[in-house]
């Protein structure tokens, strides 16, 4: 390279540095707002994030003292007074709905159980709620159509949902229909081992025979 070409170099090289150092001083503050929004945003993030874990740690401490008061009454009173979020919702929602139920009420026991399935909750909790206001039918036909809705493949409960179709189709007199269903229980791979026992006791009851499934398939 010669002397000529270098010393064109070096003044492109100190021509940028000019360049870039000019573009800093006129638009700087430009980054430096970058920066600071970046930081504070994080910050933000951090304090949200730390209050809501304490709502939440404060809510669930008042929900276990609650429960450690003696009545169901003064159970579900002290539940209701508690603030309802997107955090406990399901859980109070559970909670009231159970407390009620032991209370006597059945009407507010549905009403609870209502919050968790219309709620923007995880669909698990709105299934437990499904099933457990499915309970509280005293219509047979509203009881079975309520428990029909859970029988989804991958559903957690659908096993126990078609137990208790089982049941109500028996209490119906269809005896056959009831040990049939509850011989399909017995043969799912998804079925636990309390759930296989139980629902061979309830063959026997109706006097049935339980199908024979591999042991190994059982475990």
């Amino acid at each position: 390279m010669s002397d000529t070409e270098s010393f064109i170099e070096e003044v492109t090289e100190e021509v940028r540095r000019d360049k870039l150092f000019l573009a800093l001083r006129k638009y700087g503050w430009i980054g430096v707002v970058g920066v600071v929004a970046i930081v504070g945003g994080a910050a933000f993030n951090e304090y949200s994030t730390a209050k809501k874990r304490a709502a939440a740690e404060a809510s669930g401490d008042a929900i276990l003292a609650i429960l450690e008061t003696e009545g169901a009454e003064a159970r579900l009173s002290g539940l209701n007074a508690i603030e309802v979020t997107e955090d406990n919702l399901a859980v109070l929602g559970l909670l009231k709905g159970t407390e009620a139920q032991n209370a006597g009420d059945l009407t507010a026991a549905k009403a609870a159980l209502d919050t968790v399935i219309t709620g923007d909750v995880d669909q698990i909790y709105r299934d437990i709620a499904t099933f457990k206001k499915a309970l509280l039918e005293t219509d047979a036909g509203a009881k079975q159509a309520a428990f029909e809705t859970l029988l989804v493949p991958g559903n957690a409960l659908r096993l126990l949902a078609e137990e208790q179709i089982a049941l109500l189709i028996a209490q119906s007199g269809d005896a056959e229909t009831a040990i049939s269903r509850l011989n399909a229980v017995l043969e799912d791979a998804e079925a636990t081992a309390g759930l296989r026992r139980r629902v061979g006791q309830l063959i026997v009851a109706l006097g049935g025979t339980p199908v024979e499934i591999n042991e190994t398939f059982a475990q």
